[in-house]
């Protein structure tokens, strides 16, 4: 079955919710001030089968200016609107501004019901068409059906029902298969059930027992049970009013304007990037004015920065704007969003979100502006490009590219979606148990940088075999330095070490007797080795030389490190085993070794230590076993 939400808008008192109630046989007025007062003050919600294909699901909204911002907070997610006029009094102040809000947010398509209908003679009903065709000419109401209705006789209800279906059977879906995003509107408790909250879901999915997260507070949910118009399901998906019954939190721990969304998957935000709409009734907009913004069901101060200059925005200008808000919130690249003055409190503008700062614990470029940007080009290829530019454009800003989670956080595109528009960009994949993206370009650039490097470092350092992985990272991941040099022909690594693939060890004549006299010092020592200041002293080349070359005869295991201060040579370590092997299975203390050694505690104890990591020895208390 297909599912529409409807949501009204109009003046107060020109009949939303008699009219809805007309429709559907539902009182969308839930609360005891409502009814008294007879004005809609919060959100109100019915919904109607209207075909066996069509079920509809209606947000009544209040009229009245007092509550516009509880006006907002059902008007994001409706993907078809009833604009509602009385044919008694026509277009007021709250037309107005109802119908400038449902542009700026973006919706498509909608009727116009000429509610009370019953109260005026046809040449009045004909000066109210004429006067609502010219307020919404060249909007998304323009030719849109217009039925005058009575609620109280039921005229037109019949022809209203038509229409609805049939401008609903043009109005596309919301996306199911997307990412789980429920903006909650109301939040209370059932006795024997919890905490309820319940909200329009925008996208997505969700299920009973589903683990869900709450944004921004990042708390984790249990969904114990689900409900979509009224009526217990096993799931619920995008389009339908939807309740979920959540376990272990209390009804004060939510809030209108929080976002049940998936578990890690996505990352509350305080600066946006947008395209705004300043309407033309308003006044220039000042570089950092303070605003109300509304987005899905949150409301949030924030302040506008301007990015297209300083001077101020002029009424009717489009440009984009970063916003800095107050609290965070679940946004992401495509919202719509309102923002309004402080003082008064009337609605501005509205638009987009087009990026957002999101922190990664690798830099995923997440933009600082500098003078010289040309901040206009990035937004608009971010707000209006193609899938691939867009992905693209932000693999290239990262610093060393972004890994698929990022990107889904980043933008709320699929990783589907992402994966066929990398591989429509100039973009290279390093498999990982998720894809990581680096710019194809950078990725040349880089792997140039590091043969550079591993090439001047053999010029600098002959004696040494390569360069150390860590001195090549620049900060990239592991796993990115590793794709980096499997893709560079010119360069092995080889365990923690980088060289060129030509580079062979070619020592001058003095470096070979020096390399001599090292290791015969050690070699005739024995276990009473020399310390190895000394014996690099002695060698005959400089210092620097001199360690390289004792390096060259560890690696080459002629000698045997077992100690930051000591160094011993290979056959006396054959020896000692040799010997101990003789001592198989015998227990013995360090007095019994240095008598078998003969050497001094000052050798005997690292060289213990050394026979124990080397499981030649097992150390139990005071004593060692020969194993």
């Amino acid at each position: 079955m297909k599912n529409i939400i409807v949501g009204t808008a109009g003046h107060i008192d020109h009949g939303k919710t008699a009219l809805v109630k007309a429709l559907t046989g539902i009182d969308a007025d839930r609360l005891e001030e409502e009814k008294r007062r007879g004005i809609t003050i919060d959100l109100g919600f019915a919904h109607l089968e209207l075909t066996p294909a069509l079920r509809l699901g209606f947000v009544d909204v209040p009229g009245h200016e007092r509550f516009i911002k509880n006006m907002l907070a059902g008007v994001g997610g409706i993907d078809l609107l009833l604009f509602v006029i009385a044919a008694d009094e026509s277009i007021k102040p709250q037309t107005r501004e109802h119908f400038d809000i449902c542009r700026l947010l973006g919706i498509r398509r909608g009727i116009i019901a000429l509610t009370k209908a019953d109260l005026v003679d046809e040449d009045i009903l004909g000066l109210v068409r004429l006067e609502v065709e010219e307020m919404v000419a060249g909007s998304f109401l323009e030719g849109a059906p217009m039925v005058p209705v009575s609620s109280v006789t039921g005229a037109g209800l019949d022809d209203l029902r038509r229409e609805l279906a049939r401008v609903a059977a043009g109005v596309g879906e919301k996306n199911a298969a997307g990412y789980f995003r429920l903006p909650i509107d109301r939040v209370f408790s059932v006795k024997g059930f919890g905490t309820v909250a319940t909200g329009t879901l925008i996208s997505g999915s969700v299920a009973k027992e589903q683990e869900v997260e709450v944004y921004p507070a990042g708390r984790r949910l249990r969904v114990r049970g689900v409900q979509v118009h009224g009526s217990a399901a096993g799931r619920a998906v995008a389009g339908q009013r939807t309740a979920v019954n959540l376990a272990d939190i209390e009804p004060a721990d939510l809030a209108r304007g929080d976002v049940l969304s998936e578990p890690g998957r996505f990352q509350a935000v305080k600066q946006i990037d947008c395209r705004l709409h300043l309407l033309p009734s308003a006044k220039p907009l000042k570089h950092r004015a303070p605003v109300h913004f509304h987005s899905g069901t949150a409301e949030i101060e924030a302040e506008v920065r301007l990015l297209e200059g300083t001077a101020a925005m002029q009424p009717g200008a489009s440009a984009y704007v970063r916003l800095i808000l107050r609290q965070a919130a679940l946004l992401l690249p495509g919202d719509g969003f309102i923002i309004r003055m402080f003082s008064p409190v009337v609605t501005i503008g509205g638009g987009v979100v087009v990026d957002i700062k999101v922190d990664t614990v690798v830099d995923t470029g997440a933009r600082r502006y500098r003078k010289g940007d040309d901040v206009k080009a990035r937004l608009e290829t971010l707000c209006a490009a193609p899938a691939a530019a867009r992905i693209a454009l932000l693999v290239r800003e990262a610093a060393f590219g972004m890994g698929m989670g990022d990107l889904v956080a980043r933008t709320g595109l699929g990783e589907r979606e992402i994966a066929a528009a990398a591989a429509q960009a100039p973009l290279a994949a390093i498999a990982q148990p998720r894809p990581w993206y680096v710019d194809r370009a950078w990725m040349q650039a880089e792997r140039e940088r590091i043969v550079r490097a591993v090439r001047e470092f053999h010029r600098k350092t002959p004696l040494l075999p390569g360069i150390a992985r860590q001195e090549l990272r620049g900060g990239a991941p592991v796993f990115v330095l590793d794709a980096l040099l499997a893709e560079a022909k010119e360069i092995v690594a080889e365990g923690e070490l980088v060289r060129s693939r030509g580079h062979k060890l070619v020592l001058q004549e003095d470096e070979e007797q020096a390399r001599g006299k090292i290791e015969r010092a050690f070699e005739d020592a024995g276990l009473a080795v020399p310390a190895m200041a000394e014996v690099l002293a002695k060698s005959g080349v400089e210092a620097a030389r001199a360690r390289s070359l004792l390096q060259i005869l560890l690696r080459g295991k002629r000698l045997l490190r077992i100690s930051d201060e000591l160094v011993f040579h290979h056959t006396a370590i054959a020896q000692l085993r040799e010997l101990l092997g003789r001592h198989k299975g015998e227990r013995f203390r360090v007095p019994e070794f240095k008598q078998w050694t003969g050497i001094s505690r000052k050798y005997a104890i690292p060289l213990l230590e050394f026979l124990d990591r080397e499981r030649i020895t097992r150390r139990e208390g005071d004593e060692r076993v020969v194993l």
